[in-house]
């Protein structure tokens, strides 16, 4: 039975050393998920399942400079400044957005590597 190998030194998940030979199934895949992982996952996901939500997480991260005010999301979204409010704080509190007051304004940025961590998740080899 061949099994899938990946031999980057930047393995997800492994502490490889270059041209270490490790497995590169995800997490998901190679063993049951846990209880406090299955709800972690299910809350990340959960906050990606919106429309609304996909697309701002796609605004902020296609942002000039990597960041975006409450005030810059509303226009191409078509909803209010709380309601758009409310779904960046789900995608603050799944841990995929940041938020970074600066006197009334709120700015929302991408959690580095927030997007990498879930898709190693999900990827099989």
């Amino acid at each position: 039975m061949a099994t899938d190998v990946q031999t980057s030194p930047a393995a997800p998940g492994a502490a490889a050393h270059p041209g270490e030979v490790v497995a590169c199934c995800a997490p998901l895949v190679r063993e049951p998920l846990g209880p406090e992982d299955a709800v972690a996952l299910a809350r990340t996901l959960k906050a990606l399942a919106d429309p609304a939500r996909l697309r701002l997480l796609s605004l902020v991260a296609a942002h000039e400079g990597g960041e975006a005010c409450v005030c810059d999301l509303t226009e191409p979204l078509a909803l209010s400044q709380p309601t758009v409010s409310h779904h960046l704080r789900v995608l603050v509190e799944a841990g995929l957005l940041t938020r970074d007051k600066r006197g009334v304004w709120s700015y929302y940025s991408l959690v580095p590597g927030a997007l990498d961590s879930l898709a190693g998740v999900l990827t099989t080899c």
